[in-house]
């Protein structure tokens, strides 16, 4: 789950739209007051956090982030119109992982996004889930099971291995060499059609949300954030 801080309406709700269509699990909140009661219920994976709010600025919220035991190792992505070195070292001297001034591009946020996600989790294997959601596909390696629109779908090592690394490398262009050496192995002497044959079964067992693996075209395959 994202946290998004954001008082401007036309921000907050593009940049949720980009997450959730991205495949991430995403809340806003205009007011400071409503983000540190939302925290009191559950706590995010990442929060993005604008400096200039009503009631309390994001500094402030920051410091206070930082100070609390349960959100100190919170990953947290500043969002602001301030872009100047000064305020910069402000932001990360407070404790902010990454910095990202307006006006900014989605792709951008979703790639500093992904980053700050993979980073904590290296950091803090422990906290890890083993389970990846993309819209109705939903993969739990610790069960070592997979759900399309509520229903387990029956899948053979390869093709959950394969699902695997396609969903926990969304939006991501895999070629078929890749996929290849890390689903069966570097000592695998077989050919890249086995790839496609793979994914042509995965498709059709996963129904509707097999839509979302998409074949590109002289390149590979990688699976969209979208679903229907």
């Amino acid at each position: 789950m994202i946290y998004l801080i954001e008082d401007d309406n036309s921000i907050r709700e593009l940049v949720l739209y980009t997450l959730r269509n991205s495949g991430f699990e995403a809340e806003g909140f205009a007011l400071p007051g409503e983000f540190r009661l939302a925290m009191e219920k559950a706590l995010p994976d990442l929060i993005l956090l604008d400096v200039m709010l009503p009631e309390e600025d994001g500094l402030s919220l920051l410091s206070w982030l930082r100070h609390e035991v349960k959100s100190a190792g919170i990953p947290v992505m500043m969002l602001t119109a301030k872009d100047s070195e000064y305020d910069k070292v402000k932001g990360f001297d407070a404790g902010a992982d990454d910095y990202l001034a307006k006006p900014f591009g989605m792709m951008e946020l979703l790639a500093r996004v992904r980053a700050l996600l993979r980073r904590n989790a290296a950091n803090h294997p422990e906290q890890a889930s083993s389970v990846i959601k993309i819209g109705k596909l939903v993969l739990d390696s610790a069960k070592h099971r997979v759900t399309a629109r509520g229903e387990e779908v029956t899948l053979t090592l390869k093709e959950f291995e394969l699902l695997r690394y396609l969903m926990e490398n969304v939006g991501v262009v895999l070629n078929r060499d890749k996929l290849l050496d890390h689903v069966w192995g570097y000592s695998f002497d077989g050919e890249s059609r086995t790839v496609d044959v793979h994914i042509r079964t995965l498709r059709s067992k996963l129904g509707d949300c097999g839509d979302m693996i998409e074949t590109i075209r002289g390149v590979g395959y990688r699976i969209g954030g979208w679903h229907k």
